[in-house]
């Protein structure tokens, strides 16, 4: 199992596991509706799934691993593809901080090396979150409405919980 392994070890591990067992899809191909988070069984159960819910499955995956939850964020970014002056998408990672105020560590779905944030120029934190709390980011421009997807986030977490995870 994981639990006997350092953060490092279980963040590549679990990282890596999600890129290769997921296929990008949208909600819509996915589950015919725009916006739905999957819980981490339903992601696995499809083979699919998009930014939010690779996020997801990897966040309670590593909690699962023993990973203190004061370490992990969801963060909602701007994501500039393609380099500078690229097309700008809503995206989420999933952000790691090896202690309170550390420079956090980058797990996502288009990159699949894990940086540290000051290596990932590409993307603009909006705002982030966890099981705990909710943080404005560095912008005041709004990534949809905070409560909308708090709902969302919410629903998860209770999907989740009834799953087995924490």
């Amino acid at each position: 199992g994981l639990t006997g392994q350092d953060e490092g070890a279980k963040l590549a591990a679990i990282n890596q596991f999600f890129n290769r067992r997921i296929v990008f899809a949208s909600d819509a191909e996915v589950w015919g509706q725009t916006d739905y988070w999957a819980s981490p069984l339903e992601m696995l159960a499809k083979g699919r799934g998009d930014c939010e819910d690779y996020v997801i499955g990897k966040y309670f995956s590593l909690l699962a691993a023993g990973v203190p939850v004061t370490h992990l964020r969801l963060v909602y970014v701007r994501a500039t593809i393609g380099g500078p002056g690229g097309e700008v998408l809503a995206h989420m990672v999933l952000a790691h901080y090896a202690a309170p105020g550390a420079e956090p560590a980058i797990l996502d779905n288009l990159i699949g090396e894990i940086r540290p944030a000051s290596r990932r120029p590409d993307l603009e934190p909006v705002f982030s979150f966890n099981g705990e709390g909710l943080w404005q980011g560095v912008s005041a421009q709004s990534a949809g409405d905070p409560v909308a997807r708090l709902s969302r986030w919410r629903e998860v977490l209770a999907k989740a919980r009834a799953e087995g995870f924490q």
